[in-house]
């Protein structure tokens, strides 16, 4: 059992702490016993320690903060490092070697660096900008549903991978022929890195396949500057000249991981859980004006992304009344904090009507997600859509036959949803029909 410390973040320097060595396994994070991660977590919760060692990235010294209030001020640590160079030299290596794309953007960057590479962004995904996008999320979320079959059985993890793929491509001004291929490269990317040398291998191939595309790309907006997202970020980095084409490169990689893997899972997982929760369902159908606050409670209730980013350690430290070592790796497993009974009232029921969310789901701070506005918008279109339009919408499966997808990334997700309706009704059916 991990030795119990008091729960503060203050503490004398003479005080000597009990150093935590028992480690939680890797597959603590990549195959959880049971497939139950919120089961997994609760046990932390339960011990009265909010920080916990664990063997991950494996071979490092890691630790997970599994309650809110840790985490929630984890966030905004100064001393809690983004930046690969802070991490150990084995692990910095590793990752400079097979995905260097990833290392020169946002999130793998702290103040002043993180500050400029942000603004290059944030303009675009202001909340504003992203509403008046919604007509056009519409037609792409009608058009989809109107190519599933006119009734019976679909995955409809297909759909919510397709739908905010759609989206952020068309806002990135991508090719619609190009787009399966950035999928399948942003997939491997989304894990880096791995445990074992083949799949390094792979990913160091998508991470060199996907920059020369996205340099050919902004070669290309260069010469014809348009209104999508890639001239906007051309005209901000030329006018301005401070931002470089890689990092340029990197921010594109990080909008089209970011932009369609994390805003999948919430479809997926939002879908899961009405579909388990047949009041919940029958709530959301009749009132769809619930479709905000329910977006917030599906993020928290299955968080699309269950544990923090990287984080490292950028000098001896506490935390939660546990010391961390300089160069340790730091988990916040914000799928935890989204469970804790001492911020959230019955944490562990679905209730579309929860007011006063503060879920962890997008983060906190300096990095909460830019992309946030983007993802609740689709949110919102996908999920009064899919129950205005597929009547009779329900699992395909036993509910206990549902797996959920456990790999190297900081996602979560479902391998499959098989669901099933009655019917396909048209796009322009009224609300309540």
């Amino acid at each position: 059992m991990t030795t119990e410390l008091p729960r503060t973040t203050e503490l004398p320097r003479t005080t000597e702490l009990p150093r935590i060595t028992e480690q939680l396994p890797p597959e603590f994070f990549t195959a959880p016993e049971g497939d139950d991660l919120h089961a997994g977590n609760a046990g932390l919760r339960a011990t009265g320690c909010p920080v916990h060692a664990i063997n991950y990235p494996v071979g490092g010294e890691g630790y997970v903060v599994a309650d809110y209030a840790t985490a929630l001020k984890a966030f905004s640590d100064p001393r809690l490092s983004k930046k690969v160079d802070n991490a150990p030299a084995w692990f910095r290596d590793l990752v400079k070697d097979s995905s260097p794309v990833l290392v020169r953007n946002m999130l793998t960057a702290d103040p002043p660096e993180h500050t400029r590479l942000r603004k290059l962004v944030s303009r675009a995904f202001v909340p504003r900008r992203m509403e008046l996008l919604r007509p056009r999320i519409q037609e792409i979320t009608d058009e989809l549903i109107d190519a599933l079959p006119e009734h019976g059985e679909v995955n409809l993890t297909e759909f919510a991978f397709a739908l905010p793929m759609r989206v952020i491509c068309e806002f990135l001004g991508v090719p619609a022929e190009d787009r399966p291929q950035l999928h399948t490269w942003g997939n491997w990317l989304s894990g880096a890195p791995y445990p074992d040398a083949e799949s390094n291998e792979k990913l160091k191939d998508a991470s060199e396949n996907i920059e020369r595309y996205l340099i050919d790309l902004l070669a290309d907006r260069r010469a014809h500057l348009g209104e999508d997202l890639v001239s906007i970020l051309v005209r901000a980095a030329d006018e301005e000249d401070r931002f470089t084409n890689d990092e340029l490169v990197s921010t594109l990689v990080l909008l089209i991981i970011a932009g369609h893997k994390t805003t999948a899972n919430l479809i997926g997982n939002g879908t899961h859980a009405l579909l388990t929760h047949p009041d919940q369902l029958e709530l959301l159908r009749t009132r769809p004006e619930l479709a905000e606050s329910a977006v917030e409670e599906f993020l928290r209730f299955e968080s699309p992304v269950y544990r923090g980013t990287l984080r490292v350690a950028a000098e001896d430290m506490e935390l939660g009344g546990c010391p961390i070592p300089k160069e340790s790796f730091v988990h916040l497993l914000m799928g935890s904090a989204n469970r804790d009974s001492e911020a959230f009232e019955n944490p562990d029921e679905l209730d579309i009507t929860r007011t006063a969310n503060r879920h962890l789901a997008f983060g906190q701070g300096a990095h909460f997600c830019v992309g946030a506005p983007l993802s609740r918008v689709e949110g919102q279109i996908a999920f009064t859509t899919l129950l205005r339009r597929l009547p009779g919408l329900r699992l395909a499966v036993p509910a206990e036959e549902i797996e959920w997808l456990f790999d190297n990334s900081t996602s979560r997700g479902l391998v499959r949803l098989p669901v099933t309706y009655d019917a396909r009704l048209a796009a322009g059916t009224p609300e309540g029909h």
